[in-house]
C-alpha cells in the first residue's frame, strides 16, 4: 500500500523541482524530504530519484508515479471538500496567502472573524505576491489566495482555480508637500514625466504593470529607488527623493511631508480571492470567502 504523505513528498518534488523547494512548500526541513523519499523508494522498489549536478531529478519511474500522485492528491482534496461540506462545519486548517498592501488591508480582520466565528479552523497564512500565491495554490501549498491585477494588465490564472471579486483599489501618486502637483483634486501619470520613481524591484508584477503603463503613454520613466516595502517607498517620498504609486488598500499612515493626488481617469487594482475548484465544496474556503468580502467592504467604505 502506498503512503500518502510520500506521495505528497514525491508530488512536491514534482511540482518544485528541487529538494529545497520542496521542503519549502511542505514546511518540513530537506532532510525530512529525503527521508521521505528514501522509503518511498524500498517502498515500491524502484529508484525514484537521481543525481542531476548539485540537485536531483526524478527518474523514469519517478515521473510516472509522481502523475500518478498528482491525480490521487486531487482525489483526496474532493474527498475531504466533499466531507467537510457533508459536516457542513468550517474547521481543519486553512492556508491563506495574500500580496504585502493585501495582507496588511485585509488579512487580520479576516483571520481574526474566522477564529471567532468557526473556533474549529486554524487559520495559517503568509505574506507572498501574486504570482507566488498563484503558484502556490496550484501546488496545494496554500488554499485560498488574495490576489491583484492591474485595470489594463491582467494576472493570467491557470485552468482549474475559481476566483472571486473582493474589491477596486484606486490608485493615488504619492509625492512630497511642497511638489508643484500637491494639492490638486487629480492627476494624470503624464504629468509625472519629469519626476523620479520611487518603485518596486525589478520583475515585480506592480513594477512591470508601472512601466507598461508609462510607456503606453510615451513616457520612459525614470527610475531612481527600488523598494520592495510600500512604506519603504513612502519614507523616499517623504525624503523629496521622488514620487510613487501608492494604492489606498493597506497604505495608512502616511507619513508627515507626504500628500496623495488620485489618478485621473479610474486607475484601479482589482483585489480578488482564488482556490483550486476541486476545494470549491468546503465550507472553510466559502467562509474564508464571506470574511474577507466583509474585510474588503470595511476597507472601501
Amino acid at each position: 500500500m502506498l503512503n500518502l504523505e510520500r506521495l505528497r513528498t514525491l508530488d512536491a518534488l514534482a511540482r518544485h523541482g528541487s529538494v529545497s523547494g520542496a521542503a519549502e512548500g511542505l514546511h518540513v526541513t530537506t532532510s525530512a524530504v529525503s527521508q521521505q523519499m528514501a522509503k518511498l523508494e524500498r517502498e515500491v522498489g524502484q529508484q525514484l530519484l537521481a543525481k542531476y549536478g548539485r540537485g536531483v531529478r526524478l527518474t523514469d519511474a519517478g515521473q510516472l508515479l509522481a502523475e500518478h500522485a498528482g491525480r490521487i492528491l486531487s482525489q483526496v482534496q474532493l474527498a475531504q471538500s466533499d466531507l467537510e461540506a457533508h459536516r457542513g462545519q468550517a474547521v481543519g486548517e486553512l492556508r491563506m496567502g495574500a500580496f504585502p498592501t493585501g495582507a496588511r488591508g485585509l488579512l487580520p480582520a479576516t483571520v481574526a472573524e474566522l477564529r471567532a466565528r468557526h473556533p474549529g479552523l486554524r487559520v495559517r497564512t503568509v505574506e507572498w505576491e501574486p504570482e507566488r500565491a498563484v503558484a502556490g495554490v496550484v501546488r496545494g501549498d496554500l488554499d485560498l489566495a488574495v490576489v491583484l491585477d492591474w485595470y489594463n494588465k491582467p494576472l493570467g490564472l491557470p485552468d482549474g482555480l475559481v476566483k472571486a471579486a473582493l474589491l477596486d483599489d484606486p490608485i493615488d501618486v504619492a509625492l512630497p508637500v511642497d511638489h508643484p502637483l500637491a494639492g490638486r483634486t487629480s492627476a494624470e501619470l503624464a504629468e509625472f514625466t519629469g519626476d523620479e520613481w520611487i518603485t518596486w524591484p525589478e520583475g515585480a508584477f506592480c513594477h512591470e504593470w508601472l512601466l507598461f503603463t508609462l510607456r503606453a503613454q510615451g513616457i520612459e520613466p525614470c527610475i531612481a529607488h527600488r523598494a520592495e516595502e510600500h512604506q519603504t517607498q513612502l519614507a523616499y517620498v517623504a525624503a523629496g527623493l521622488g514620487v510613487c504609486v501608492a494604492p489606498r488598500l493597506g497604505r495608512e499612515p502616511m507619513p508627515a511631508g507626504v500628500c496623495a493626488v488620485p489618478v485621473r481617469d479610474g486607475v484601479f487594482r482589482h483585489v480578488y480571492a482564488v482556490w483550486r475548484a476541486d476545494a470549491d465544496r468546503r465550507p472553510s474556503i466559502r467562509a474564508a470567502v464571506e470574511a474577507l468580502r466583509r474585510a474588503a467592504d470595511h476597507v472601501s467604505h
